[in-house]
C-alpha cells in the first residue's frame, strides 16, 4: 500500500523563511547591542570645586604719583622806578648775619641724654663675645670652639638608663639652658619622650664646667644655648 504524505506536514516547506527570519533577527539584536548607550552616574566632590585658577589675568600696574608743587609767584616788577636824592630819608632793612663771632663764648645748652638700655640675656647667634669654654681661650673662632666642646662633653659624660635600655625606648631631648653673668650654668629646661632620658640629658647639662660670660656691648649679659641629645640603641 503506498503511502501518501500530507503537504502540511512538510517541514521543509517554509524553511527559507524561517531562515531569513532568524537572520533579521540576529541583525536586529546585534544593531541593538552595538547601539546601546549607557551613562555612569557621576559624583562630585564639592571640596575639589574650591581649588583657585591659577590662570590670572595679567593687569597692566598702574603708579599714580603726587602731583608736583605750583611755582612760587613770579616777583612783581614795579610800574615805575623812583629815584630818591642823597640826602634823604631811606630806611633799610637790616639783615643778621648767621656767622659766629670766634671771640664769642657759645652757650650751650644742657641736653637729656637717653641710654640705650641693652636686653639682659641675648640669643647666642645674636651676642658680640660668645661664652667661652674651658680651653676655647686661645682660639681665633670661639663659637665653632664652644660648640664642638659641648659635643665632646655629651659624648663624654653619656650614659643610657638601663630601664629604657631594657624596654628600647629612643628619642631626642631638646635641651636649652642659659650661661649666666658669672659663667655658671642655669635656667635648664628639657623635652623628651620619657621622663628618665630628660634627667639624663639634665645630668649631662649639669655638669659643665664654668664659663667665661658672654658680653655685649663689654658687658656681661646672659647667653642661652640650645642642643638636642639623642639616644638611640646600637
Amino acid at each position: 500500500m503506498e503511502q501518501k504524505k500530507n503537504p502540511k506536514a512538510d517541514l521543509n516547506r517554509n524553511r527559507g523563511l524561517f531562515f531569513i527570519t532568524g537572520l533579521v533577527l540576529v541583525m536586529a539584536l546585534a544593531y541593538i547591542a552595538l547601539e546601546w548607550k549607557t551613562y555612569e552616574t557621576t559624583t562630585y566632590d564639592t571640596v575639589g570645586l574650591n581649588v583657585a585658577d591659577d590662570l590670572w589675568e595679567e593687569v597692566p600696574f598702574m603708579e599714580f604719583k603726587t602731583p608736583p608743587p605750583p611755582p612760587p609767584p613770579a616777583p612783581v616788577i614795579p610800574d615805575e622806578i623812583t629815584i630818591e636824592e642823597d640826602d634823604a630819608d631811606i630806611t633799610e632793612t637790616l639783615i643778621d648775619t648767621t656767622e659766629l663771632d670766634p671771640e664769642e663764648e657759645v652757650k650751650y645748652e644742657d641736653l637729656d641724654v637717653v641710654e640705650i638700655e641693652e636686653p639682659d640675656e641675648i640669643p647666642f647667634i645674636a651676642v658680640e663675645n660668645v661664652p667661652i669654654f674651658p680651653g676655647c681661650e686661645k682660639v681665633n673662632d670661639k663659637k665653632a670652639c664652644f660648640e664642638g666642646m659641648i659635643a665632646k662633653h655629651i659624648q663624654k659624660n653619656f650614659q643610657y638608663p638601663e630601664l629604657e635600655k631594657e624596654m628600647g625606648i629612643q628619642g631626642r631631648v631638646s635641651v636649652i639652658f642659659v650661661i649666666q653673668k658669672d659663667g655658671s650654668i642655669g635656667n635648664v629646661r628639657m623635652r623628651g619622650p620619657n621622663k628618665n632620658l630628660e634627667k639624663e640629658a639634665a645630668r649631662i647639662i649639669d655638669k659643665l664646667p664654668k664659663m667665661t660670660p658672654g658680653k655685649q656691648r663689654g658687658r656681661a649679659v646672659k647667653v642661652p644655648f640650645s642642643i638636642p641629645i639623642t639616644f638611640v640603641l646600637q
